[in-house]
This record gives structure tokens, sequence and C-alpha cells, in this order.
């Protein structure tokens, strides 16, 4: 059962979600940033999709499970995508963006058929549980782009602010909600614990350090690159 906690972290991603929507929208950066905007939309709608599921059915029943799970794996694709965008646009000026294109489609549908193996031969229920293995591949895969990205941009010597905030928010994200379901899997007894606080409390952060960096860092802010040093060796 939810319990007041859990409506106020709702309520808070569900308000920090769409203020990024229009932060994005407001400071003009939607064709930089059209993935970021998506995604975060996408996350308003399933928000709300959730909350009338738990409302009609409870949050224990199965449709809110597999409403859960299903979309849990849309929102992680579309995180992927936002992950591809920073990619081309450290990348932008080598011309390879039709090559990272086609290496993010092969890395996905390599993730998808790991999974499939991983699981098909362990479970009567086989959607769900691809379902539930490739969204928890996916964030483990983000995890490993997200620091190569990082690698790429002290290689490149980027100094974007605003971008280098971006990436460096949703590296935070991937590692904690990879670490939850590492957790979960090595210490089961953590389940309920890892499952119910840690991945909502990540959520928040998200949308709130997003939201920060296209309110207050404009597009035209640099970082000096003594400044990126600093931070990476802290």
């Amino acid at each position: 059962m939810l319990g007041p906690f859990d409506y106020w972290l709702w309520a808070i991603g569900f308000v920090l979600e769409a203020s990024v929507v229009v932060c994005v929208i407001s400071s003009r950066s939607l064709t930089r940033y059209y993935a970021v905007a998506i995604y975060m939309f996408c996350r308003v709608a399933i928000g709300c999709l959730y909350y009338l599921c738990i409302a009609r059915f409870g949050i224990g029943s199965e449709q809110y499970h597999s409403l859960y799970y299903y979309t849990e794996s849309l929102l992680t694709i579309l995180l992927f995508c936002v992950i591809i965008q920073f990619y081309q646009q450290v990348f932008a000026d080598m011309g390879v963006n039709r090559y990272v294109r086609g290496g993010a489609s092969m890395l996905l549908f390599a993730t998808a058929l790991f999974s499939y193996v991983v699981i098909h031969r362990h479970s009567e229920h086989l959607t769900k549980q691809f379902v539930v293995e490739f969204g928890q591949n996916l964030y483990f895969v983000g995890v490993v782009l997200t620091y190569a990205l990082w690698a790429a941009i002290l290689h490149f010597r980027e100094t974007r602010a605003r971008l280098i905030h971006l990436v460096l928010a949703l590296g935070l994200y991937f590692s904690g909600t990879a670490a939850t379901y590492a957790l979960r899997n090595l210490f089961p007894s953590m389940q309920s614990f890892a499952l119910q606080w840690v991945p909502p409390i990540f959520g928040v952060l998200l949308p709130l350090a997003w939201g920060y960096t296209f309110w207050r860092v404009p597009e035209e802010a640099r970082i000096l690159r003594y400044q990126l040093e600093g931070r990476t060796a802290r």
C-alpha cells in the first residue's frame, strides 16, 4: 500500500518532469535536446497512467505490474535515445553521427538478444520476464555508455557547460539505478527496500538536475579546462 511519502515523491517528480519540458521549450533548445523533452513528456504521461491504474486496480494488481514493467522498458529505451543524442553532440564536428546511430541500434538489438537468451529456458512467462531482464540490462548498458561518453568529453576537451551537466546527472541516475538492480539480485532480502525507495528517489533527482541545468546554465556557457579536470579528480 502506498504511503504519504510515496505520493509526495510522485507529485514532486511529476512537477519536476513537466518543468523540464517547459524549460527545454522556453530556453529554445528543443531542436538540440528534443530527446530529453520527449523522454520527460513520456514520464509525465506514464506517471498519470500509473496513478489511474493504482486508483482503479491497486498497486498489487497484475494490471499495474504489467503496466509498470512494460512502460519502464519503454522509458529506458527513450533514455537510451537521450544518450545517443548526447553522443551526436560530442561527435558532431567529426561527421560520424550516422555511425553513432548505427552502433546504437546494433547495441540495442544485442541487448535484447542477450536478454532473451538469458531467460528463455528458465521462465514460463517468457514475455514478462523478457521485459524485466531487458530493462535491467539496458540500465547496465546505459552506465557503460554514459561513462564512455564522459571519457570522450574529457578526451575531446568538450567545454559546453550545459551538455556536461546533463551527462553528469544522467551518469549518476544510471549508476544509482543499476546498483539497485545489482543489490536486488545479490541480496534478495533487500528487494523490498531497494525497489520501493531508491529508484523513485533517483527518478526525482534526475529531472531536478536537468531542470536546474536548462533553467540556470545557458547554452553558450563554457567550463574551463582546469575546472573540468578538477571535477573529475574529485
